[in-house]
């Protein structure tokens, strides 16, 4: 075997971008606004101050803005981990025998194992600036909450988690992760909150979703004073943050003097994907490239490929901003499968818009195919990925076999979010073939539908 292949990061430490890039910025059509649910009238600065940090708000519903600059404390934080490497596959590709490139961006370099530490470090940074004592968030999986823990733990922040309840039975360690940096972890829905009270009453036994764990960190932020809430995924701000995984993609193959053909992210809520595709679909909106992208869901919470596109609630309690997203219903609540930070019922309200637009793919697998494609890139590529990031990959494969089977040498980018040590649960059901496949019935989801809010078209 070659022992002179040419892996790199193709960024050096001074080239990480000094500006997130904000794609509704170059959307002729706007995502829908935020509706505030009692006068079903748009959310103004006033309506998301009590639950969001000021700074957050303005990112949150700026259409306009195309550059948003990184304060300086930030971009020191991010140089700890940041640039990210960008992977060349080359043993995955010989294994496949395809003639296509397979890339991809590892954002697992950090001890929070996934990407989601470029958005709590900005979301922990703005609410140290306006003086706060804490926030509140929930987790799926856990990536996000250890994520905002080491945050909160640098700026001197008070965290308070609340982690939907099969995940924090499934991976205890990621929760002792998030405690050894300070963090206070709940099982969601507990019985410290309104919220989760009323919602164990009307699903005893239930296993939680992010739904249900949203409404009681909402709850948790605004009872108590100095905290605000923060979030992980689907919000514009999030997304905003994360465009640093795809700016740096773009610049990393501008060096290398290439362009992806196809870009594949997994989608729970967004944050990776929309991240990850933000800039280039930015040269797709503007008219300057053309690139395929395509959002790879769990077929047990397929929000995209057979939700419906309209005005829901963010959360399962019905507390927060109604978003104009695909969504199975704030009722849904998806199977205890391990792809934990997929399972929310909506998807980002930019995403959904770009997708009703023609503008991206959408596809569905299975859990069991996830975990396949990810025992066979742990196989070749030396790297064991979370389940969330093994949609991806099982995209990412599938589009490479069809490139052996067309004599298609096309180049495949893929987002690599982070690595699955704290899913062994999962690996090991996977290898003692107990894990199963769960894909809603049709009569399921039409329950959730029907429990959509009546929002009048405008």
């Amino acid at each position: 075997m070659s022992s002179n292949i040419p892996y790199k990061t193709y960024l050096s430490e001074g080239e990480v971008p000094c500006e997130w890039y904000n794609v509704r910025a170059d959307m002729k059509k706007k995502p829908a606004p935020l509706l505030v649910p009692s006068t079903l009238k748009p959310c103004t600065p006033k309506d998301l101050a009590p639950v969001f940090c000021d700074d957050l708000v303005r990112q949150e519903l700026d259409d306009e803005t195309a550059f948003f600059p990184i304060p300086a404390e930030i971009c020191d934080f991010y140089r700890m981990f940041r640039p990210s490497p960008l992977i060349r596959a080359y043993f995955l590709e010989k294994a496949l025998g395809t003639p296509a490139k397979i890339y991809y961006k590892f954002e697992g370099n950090n001890t929070s194992g996934s990407h989601k530490l470029n958005s709590a470090v900005a979301q922990a940074y703005y609410a140290k600036a306006q003086g706060l004592k804490g926030v509140t968030t929930e987790t799926g999986a856990g990536q996000w909450g250890t994520a905002l823990s080491m945050a909160c733990a640098f700026f001197g922040l008070d965290c308070r988690v609340f982690m939907v309840k099969c995940s924090y039975e499934q991976k205890p360690f990621r929760r002792e992760v998030m405690r050894t940096y300070g963090a206070s972890v709940t099982p969601s829905p507990s019985m410290t909150t309104q919220i989760g009270e009323k919602i164990n009453r009307e699903h005893p036994g239930t296993t939680g979703s992010l739904g249900c764990a949203i409404s009681e960190a909402v709850e948790a932020a605004v009872s108590n004073p100095g905290y605000r809430y923060v979030l992980g995924s689907v919000l514009n701000q999030v997304l905003l943050h994360q465009s640093i995984i795809g700016l740096e993609a773009q610049a990393a193959f501008r060096k290398l003097g290439e362009k992806p053909d196809v870009i594949i992210g997994c989608a729970g809520g967004g944050s990776n994907l929309g991240g990850l595709i933000a800039p280039f679909m930015g040269e797709k909106l503007r008219g300057e490239s053309d690139y395929r992208f395509i959002a790879v869901e769990p077929a047990s919470c397929p929000s995209l490929t057979r939700g419906r596109y309209a005005y829901d609630y963010c959360d399962t309690g019905r507390i927060c901003p109604l978003a104009k997203m695909y969504t199975l219903g704030a009722d849904f609540i998806p199977s205890a499968s391990h792809a934990g930070g997929l399972r929310y019922h909506g998807m980002s309200p930019v995403l959904s818009e770009l997708y009703d637009q023609g503008l991206m793919e959408a596809r569905s697998v299975r859990q069991t195919d996830v975990f396949a494609a990810a025992q066979y890139f742990a196989r070749t590529e030396g790297i064991l990925p979370a389940p969330e990031s093994s949609h991806a990959i099982r995209a990412a494969i599938d589009e490479a076999i069809k490139c052996r089977e067309n004599g298609e040498a096309k180049t495949i980018l893929f987002g690599l979010t982070g690595t699955g040590y704290f899913d062994m649960t999962a690996y090991q059901a996977f290898n003692d073939h107990v894990m199963g496949d769960y894909v809603p019935a049709d009569e399921e989801l039409e329950a959730s539908f029907a429990k959509l809010p009546e929002v009048p078209a405008t």
